[in-house]
């Protein structure tokens, strides 16, 4: 088959900018977007299950996650990026070219071969798996408070969680609302001292302890919450009209373990203030590499770095095998 010049492994902002920089560097991208049917690998990332994006530079009045993904996507295609549906099964990034498997419905598509590789595969917020959850996402349940606080102005909200990222989004969401109910499953918090002493002192802050939620209230929006007690089995009712669940993210990164350097959290670890990775050739950007930014602005400006970055890489591979040859020519 066909050796593609760069392959882009992820569509949501990091990849598609990945993708419009490629395509005017005239280096053909071909993009594996990922399926519909995959949690981990949705095409578009997380932003095609945002309603409102308001803090993305240039949309005046905003703009919905699937809208701005669905621009970002006619762009690189109009640059001449190759898009398909569908998503990486294996990688082997031991051979030369590369080599990524695909879950293809014949034998001809299952492979394709590539001299670089842009990862972009991102990371998902870990969830709560109660019934209305996924349901009211985007509706009063999120998992991003940087992206969603300011549309809980003077409202009732909580926070799921015990560590630094619960205190952290409950902190920050005190510049909006009235009150913020961190809720926990144990009596004491995993943060840090310094993050647990600023939410003890928060006047906005309540604490309800050894406590889970059962599930989340309301039809078209978020009403309230249903929580368990723990200790006594009590089950009560929790009104509340937003939830914030943080309680973690997990890097989609589970294809190049063994063959790229990864930290303890998951995270694949880039180099030198780039986005290239211990492998040559590989580059890595937006979430999946980033586990504190997580925004889609900052996922978008890696994907113009690693863009960067492999057509640099490839200009000076191609450059050191033309030296070769002439040497031995000579």
């Amino acid at each position: 088959m066909e050796t593609r010049n760069v392959t882009i492994l992820g569509s949501g902002p990091a990849g598609l900018t990945a993708a419009i920089y490629t395509a005017r560097a005239n280096l053909s991208p071909l993009v594996l977007a990922g399926e519909p049917s995959s949690t981990s690998d949705q095409p578009g990332g997380q932003l095609m299950l945002t309603t409102e994006v308001e803090n993305y530079p240039g949309f005046v009045d905003g703009i919905t996650g699937p809208e701005l993904m669905e621009n970002l996507k006619s762009q690189a295609l109009r640059f001449g990026a190759e898009i398909l549906t569908t998503r990486a099964s294996g990688v082997d990034l031991g051979t030369r070219p590369f080599a990524i498997s695909v879950e293809g419905p014949s034998e001809e598509d299952s492979s394709y071969f590539t001299e670089s590789l842009i990862i972009a595969t991102g990371s998902q917020a870990l969830m709560l798996g109660i019934e209305n959850e996924m349901r009211l996402l985007g509706h009063g349940v999120s998992t991003c408070a940087t992206c969603d606080g300011f549309f809980f102005r003077n409202q009732a909200i909580a926070v799921v969680g015990g560590g630094d990222s619960a205190l952290e989004e409950a902190l920050f969401l005190t510049k909006f609302a009235d009150r913020v109910t961190i809720v926990h499953r144990r009596d004491a918090l995993r943060a840090s001292k310094i993050m647990q002493d600023r939410a003890f002192s928060n006047p906005k802050i309540d604490f309800l302890w050894n406590t889970t939620v059962l599930d989340v209230l309301g039809s078209d929006s978020v009403d309230g919450l249903q929580v368990r007690n723990v200790l006594s089995g009590e089950i009560s009712r929790l009104d509340i009209t937003g939830l914030f669940v943080a309680i973690g993210h997990q890097p989609n990164t589970a294809l190049f373990k063994g063959q790229l350097d990864i930290d303890d959290l998951g995270y694949i670890q880039t180099m030198d203030k780039t986005t290239r990775t211990s492998v040559q050739g590989v580059f890595a950007c937006g979430d999946v590499q980033d586990p504190t930014y997580r925004q889609a602005i900052t996922a978008a400006g890696s994907g113009c770095s690693a863009a960067i970055d492999t057509e640099r890489w490839l200009e000076l591979a191609k450059h050191e095998a033309a030296q070769s040859v002439a040497s031995r020519q000579g």
